[in-house]
């Protein structure tokens, strides 16, 4: 009997041990699983982090180069900085930035045409004075050559007749060319037409036809 009782203890006391032990291994946390979870958890966490900073990144980006370009719209046109002083200061919305622009740009785009249109007319002014310019050098270089020539032949009638039949020739293209509106206007015409039925060859071609009617009405 007294065996079988201290065997009894004994079983008694790993049993208890073994139930001390499962309970124990039960409780301890499993470490390794819960570490990579915390960690996977992590990176996730951070990486969603560094998208939305980059992505706020770029939209202060974005809208700081906006800002950027409206400022130098602002310094750029002139229209931009005028304010009504009654009301005082107040920097211009967007919407009326991009309007002046638009403004500006279409005021500009007159003034170059309008230029445009001037330096054309001084071409042709310049051309009409050079043309000029050779035939007086002509009528000069002739009389030089030979200023005898001619002289005493032709009366001063006949001379006026010429210059008559020359005069009224030119006149009627002068007519219908010649707008007398301005000034301006005016003196652009005269110009053109000078450049356009005083050419040397034109002038030529009417004096011949004038000496032909005369001789046609002296003869």
């Amino acid at each position: 009997p007294a065996l079988f009782m201290d065997n009894a203890r004994k079983g008694s006391i790993v049993s208890r041990a073994n139930s001390i032990g499962s309970t124990s291994a039960s409780s301890v946390p499993n470490t390794d699983d819960e570490d990579s979870d915390y960690h996977q958890e992590t990176y996730k966490e951070s990486y969603k982090d560094r998208r939305r900073r980059a992505h706020t990144q770029a939209e202060q980006k974005r809208r700081d180069a906006i800002k950027k370009g409206y400022d130098d719209l602002q310094a750029i046109v002139p229209t931009c900085d005028q304010q009504d002083f009654s009301i005082g200061y107040q920097k211009p919305s967007k919407a009326i930035i991009l309007q002046k622009t638009i403004d500006y740009i279409q005021f500009l785009h007159k003034e170059k045409k309008k230029q445009e249109e001037e330096v054309s007319i001084l071409r042709k002014d310049v051309m009409a004075l050079k043309i000029m310019k050779v035939n007086y050098e002509q009528i000069v270089k002739a009389h030089q050559d030979n200023p005898n020539k001619g002289k005493g032949h032709i009366s001063d009638e006949m001379k006026f007749n010429v210059f008559q039949g020359i005069m009224d020739s030119l006149f009627q293209s002068f007519n219908a060319s010649i707008s007398v509106t301005s000034f301006q206007e005016l003196s652009a015409c005269v110009f053109s037409w000078i450049e356009e039925h005083c050419k040397p060859q034109t002038l030529r071609d009417i004096v011949i036809r004038v000496l032909h009617q005369l001789k046609s009405q002296l003869y």
